[in-house]
């Protein structure tokens, strides 16, 4: 099975180029983030046309989560737990079937943080705080899981082209890293570096100074994988190619392949 994570940047300015790209790749599920949209007006015939079930949780204007799934999915819910005040559409559940195993997919957008210091900052880092108490309840439940999404986190210096540039940004303050570690350190496994070490791969170029020409890129989108869900892991890419289109994200999808 295929299950890709991509943010794509407002889902009516990035249909055609999200329509595209599923036509071409075809990935079993996908995993969307900003789509900017309230439920009622995202365009769902487009995907259900091409056989996708589509489950939204969504935001006028800002933010906004997706799943995209060739099969059915059950027992989906909304919303990170842990704050009911917190009205930003961030998080969505649900659980797909596969051939030989049921996986639980966690489809998120972490909060950027900027400006630091500052609310937006103190944001994140508490809703980082009940993403690693969401993570450990995933992991006592010990059946495949993953968390997929837009983490606004750069993980190490060799996740960006210009580390130097990020070091006062929220996606690679210290505290922003650490938080992001103490996930990881749980158990889970991060599926692209499980597969591919080094600099040079990024999934996120911004649209100003020619960053995408220069390749002058960081990696934020992430899978994390449970222990059942990574031994059943067979790749990890990203699609960097997309980045290069007519009127693209300035996300690219990253895509797991894995034995359901």
């Amino acid at each position: 099975m295929k299950i890709a994570t991509f943010n794509i940047n407002g889902i009516k300015a990035r249909l055609n180029a999200l329509t595209d790209w599923l036509d071409e790749a075809q990935p079993d599920v996908v995993l969307c983030q900003e789509i900017k949209s309230v439920d009622e007006a995202f365009p769902r015939e487009p995907f259900e046309d091409r056989g996708y079930n589509v489950e939204t949780h969504g935001q006028k204007g800002f933010n906004g989560v997706a799943i995209l799934s060739k099969r059915p999915l059950e027992d989906v819910t909304r919303g990170l737990p842990g704050d009911d005040t917190d009205e930003q559409a961030r998080w969505i559940e649900a659980t797909v079937v596969g051939d030989t195993h049921a996986c639980r997919l966690c489809g998120l957008y972490l909060p950027n943080g900027n400006p630091v210091p500052g609310p937006k900052y103190d944001y994140k880092l508490d809703w980082m705080k009940r993403l690693e108490a969401r993570a450990r309840d995933l992991l006592a439940d010990e059946m495949p899981a993953l968390m997929g999404g837009d983490y606004n986190i750069i993980p190490q210096a060799e996740d960006a082209a210009k580390p130097e540039a990020w070091v006062e940004d929220a996606l690679f303050r210290p505290e922003s890293r650490a938080a992001y570690r103490r996930i990881l350190n749980l158990g889970f496994t991060e599926a692209f570096r499980a597969q591919t070490e080094g600099p040079g791969h990024y999934s996120f170029w911004d649209y100003q100074a020619g960053a995408w020409q220069r390749d002058n890129g960081i990696r934020i989108d992430h899978f994390l994988l449970t222990p059942q869900a990574a031994d059943l892991m067979v790749s990890c890419t990203i699609d960097k190619q997309v980045r290069g289109r007519e009127k693209p994200s300035d996300h690219v999808p990253v895509v797991l392949e894995i034995a359901l």
